[in-house]
């Protein structure tokens, strides 16, 4: 990335100097200031990157207080709140709640499949990969329960759209219960709605523990689920050797959901996103240099950005400040540290499994 240096009092912000890539005139004439040092491998948030970790943040919220209030009951003051972003953020966004609430099923149908589909590919038997399957899938719903209740529970009151997406997941999962009858071992093939009823029943029972907010892990339900399956096919010795495999151990413990801007009494805007991620990836960095990297040309603007989120605890100035003719050196305080890296963070890991 191409050092950015800091702007003239003569000149707009932004401005580069003639003949000298990557700089920009100093408020002294014949003089020119290179940026503080980037971090490896960080990048300037663009538009498109705030956008993302707003949406990023909008989808979150939808997920968790659904799972809280109930899908049918969600507003978009609920989920505005959740998020700390503003109702015309959202809009920007979204068009209403009910296409933020299909995208976060979206989302969760997607990464619920990212963890599934891998698992149920691997070589072997039928009763094999759909063990394999399975223990993914319960896994997933351990680690993530807010998304678990989505798909299973929230999904049947969500609207038309949603009853569709999760129609088609179930004729998914019926086909590849299905295959079983390829393998029956009872010497009478079940019938074709075997299947259905098997993943009706493997449903019903995830929903009502869902709903019962049993402390139990899902996980636990693998050896009892997986004789339920493989009986029509496989016959009772099959079953009774499933309902003795011990249940799998949860690799990760349920990801916790808490919030860095909890407590914090403000919005996630695009100035407030840019000007924490400019001063992450620049450490000690002045007004005039936050504001160039953030792309916020009113000092006055920028002026106020710093002093609220100093205000927050977010950041902290470490140079002498004017009264002593110095400028001033912003830095990530602690939780600022931990607001900024979660801002980044999170919108990655969700799209690189996305």
């Amino acid at each position: 990335m191409t050092a950015t240096a800091m702007p003239s009092r003569n000149t707009r912000a932004g401005a580069r100097s003639p003949g000298q890539p990557g700089r920009i005139a100093n408020t002294r004439p014949g003089r020119t200031v290179k940026a503080p040092p980037t971090r490896p491998g960080a990048e300037i948030a663009t538009p498109s990157r705030v956008s993302d970790i707003q949406r990023q943040r909008i989808l979150t919220g939808m997920i968790d207080v659904a799972a809280e209030r109930g899908a049918a009951t969600v507003t978009v003051a609920h989920i505005v709140a959740r998020s700390g972003v503003s109702r015309r953020t959202f809009y920007e966004l979204f068009s209403d709640r009910e296409q933020c609430l299909l995208a976060a099923l979206d989302q969760t149908l997607t990464h619920a499949t990212a963890a599934v589909l891998p698992a149920y590919n691997t070589t072997g038997h039928w009763q094999e990969r759909i063990r394999a399957a399975l223990t993914a899938l319960l896994q997933f719903f351990d680690e993530e329960p807010a998304m678990a209740r989505l798909c299973v529970v929230e999904s049947l009151s969500a609207g038309p759209q949603a009853l569709e997406r999760r129609t088609h997941i179930v004729h998914t999962l019926i086909r590849a219960i299905d295959e079983g009858r390829r393998e029956t071992k009872t010497g009478k093939e079940p019938p074709p709605l075997a299947a259905e009823a098997i993943v009706g029943a493997v449903l019903a029972v995830i929903h009502t523990r869902l709903t019962a907010n049993d402390s139990e892990p899902l996980s636990s339900l693998l050896p009892e689920l997986m004789a339920t399956i493989v009986l029509p096919y496989l016959g009772q010795p099959a079953a009774e050797k499933e309902l003795h495999r011990p249940a799998p151990q949860l690799k990760t413990t349920t990801r916790a959901r808490k919030d860095p801007l909890d407590g914090l009494d403000m919005r996630l805007t695009y100035r407030t996103v840019r000007v924490l991620i400019a001063i992450g990836q620049h450490p000690q960095a002045s007004n005039r240099e936050v504001a160039t990297v953030a792309g916020i040309a009113d000092q006055g603007q920028i002026s106020k950005l710093l002093t609220r989120l100093q205000s927050l605890g977010l950041i902290h100035n470490k140079g002498q400040g004017p009264l002593k003719g110095a400028p001033n050196a912003w830095a990530l305080t602690a939780k600022g540290v931990e607001v900024e890296r979660s801002l980044r963070m999170d919108v990655d890991s969700r799209q690189s499994s996305g």
